[in-house]
């Protein structure tokens, strides 16, 4: 018969004493061993230079190590083993002639290329033959060149054109960057960038564009910046401006018209009046006005570059 609750005969651990037991193992618990790991040095390597991959902590019974390329042991990918008894070393398939393994198991390359990069694995064969793998990796890129700058359009055109500049040459794992004026540039409703950042597209160019534009290349080991281009838009001529705005002149006062237009580059101007063209200036001087002098002004603005003409008319009034 089951004895009824609270008998002595069932013993109660009080919670106070349970949780000083966990406590107890936890803080008696032997830290792990130091784990077996390869270590790249450097960790970013420049191509046409050495990199060492440096193993730490191999344990005290090894009797041997072997290299693979990849991160999985097979025959046909094993680089160089090290028998430590015997002092020798032994090539395999995959060994290339630029690699040199040490007596503490790390693996040195020279003039690594970057068909370097990747995985490799180091076994460690123990007395006990319980191996160990670990895996490491190889990191190569290109010492990069000054970059440049080339352009599809020399002169677009105001809400005509758009421009693709391209930052060359083109590399593999390289980050590239445009400013404008010193200023970074980022996407925008306007501005597209391609996929990898090396092609930078101004679509509808306008006025606004024109600047001096910059692109940068990086990767972990270098990085440069292009010298600057000037992006040179051609635009208007916008609607001209006559001046001064005075509409009424009196019987014999001279009369001195100046007409001004935005345009890139610079607007060639001509005049009419009343219908008849005059020769070619920006200023028009008449002087000691008189009755017949009275009528329409228009100044005629155009680009040649552009091929845009614009124009603005003023009545004039003799009293």
């Amino acid at each position: 018969m089951e004895p009824p609750l609270g008998s002595p005969s069932r013993r109660r651990v009080p919670w106070q004493g349970l949780l000083l037991t966990v406590s107890l193992l936890t803080f008696w618990n032997p830290p792990a061993a130091a784990q077996l790991s390869v270590e790249s040095v450097p960790l970013n390597a420049v191509e046409g230079k050495h990199v060492l991959l440096l193993a730490h902590n191999v344990p005290q019974d090894t009797t041997g190590y072997s290299w693979y390329k990849g991160d999985t042991v097979g025959s046909s990918y094993r680089i160089v083993s090290y028998v430590i008894d015997i002092q020798e070393s032994i090539t395999g398939p995959a060994y290339s002639g630029r690699e040199t393994i040490y007596p503490n198991g790390s693996l040195l390359f020279q003039n690594v290329t970057l068909k370097d990069t990747g995985y490799y694995m180091l076994q460690i064969i123990r007395k006990n033959f319980d191996n160990k793998e670990v895996t490491g990796q190889l990191r190569v890129y290109s010492e990069l060149p000054k970059p440049s700058i080339t352009s599809n359009s020399s002169s677009p055109v105001e809400d005509e054109d758009s421009v693709a500049l391209t930052c060359e040459p083109e590399t593999q794992n390289t980050t590239y960057l445009w400013w404008k004026d010193g200023q970074r540039l980022q996407d925008s409703d306007r501005l597209v960038m391609s996929l990898d950042n090396r092609t930078l597209i101004l679509i509808f160019i306008t006025r606004n564009d024109t600047g001096s534009y910059q692109c940068g290349n990086w990767n972990p080991v270098s990085g440069s910046r292009s010298d600057p281009v000037t992006l040179n838009v051609l635009y208007g001529p916008d609607v001209p401006t006559i001046s001064p705005p005075d509409s009424y002149y009196p019987l014999g006062a001279n009369l001195h018209l100046s007409c001004h237009a935005a345009s890139n580059p610079p607007a060639q101007y001509s005049w009419l009046i009343n219908g008849s063209l005059q020769i070619p200036t920006q200023e028009l001087f008449v002087p000691s006005v008189t009755m017949s002098h009275s009528g329409s002004y228009a100044c005629v603005a155009h680009n040649s570059a552009t091929g845009r003409n614009s124009t603005t008319v003023k009545n004039i009034t003799v009293l």
